[in-house]
């Protein structure tokens, strides 16, 4: 599979899930088994396939911002990124509604959280963080 393909298919199945956190209260157990585990686990074996066959032929690494740069220019190296950002997003979405639902957060209050999450990852965690001390006193587990 092209890794165009698979960024076609991996988009609208994360889109999925986060359609599933934000219908949640209609049902709570099929939102989290769908983007709370299933979802995120696919994109997780997606990732791990991809970083387990092409690591070694991408040039760059970790060590300075141009090593990065010059590792995510490979193909199914800057996918397998796009992958890691899907899946962890969603698991962190899908932890912010059971955490919420847990805690009598209504669920008005969380959807600005979740979609700083969708879009902006740690900008939405920094959000929930913020609502979850503000009406129950905690930052984070």
């Amino acid at each position: 599979m092209t890794p165009e393909a698979l960024f076609q298919i991996a988009n609208p199945l994360a889109l999925l899930g986060w359609l599933a956190l934000l219908a949640s209260p209609l049902a709570p157990r099929a939102a989290q088994a769908v983007a709370g585990a299933a979802i995120p686990l696919l994109l997780s074996l997606a990732y791990a396939g991809l970083v387990l066959a092409f690591w070694w032929q991408a040039p760059g690494g970790f060590g300075s911002l141009p090593e990065v740069m010059r590792l995510f220019t490979h193909p199914q190296i800057a996918l397998a990124g796009w992958l890691h950002y899907l899946a962890f997003d969603l698991f962190l979405g899908a932890w912010e509604v059971r955490t919420a639902r847990a805690e009598a957060i209504p669920h008005w209050a969380l959807l600005p959280c979740l979609v700083l999450t969708f879009l902006f990852g740690p900008a939405g965690l920094l959000a929930f963080a913020i609502l979850r001390f503000t009406l129950v006193g905690k930052v984070l587990p």
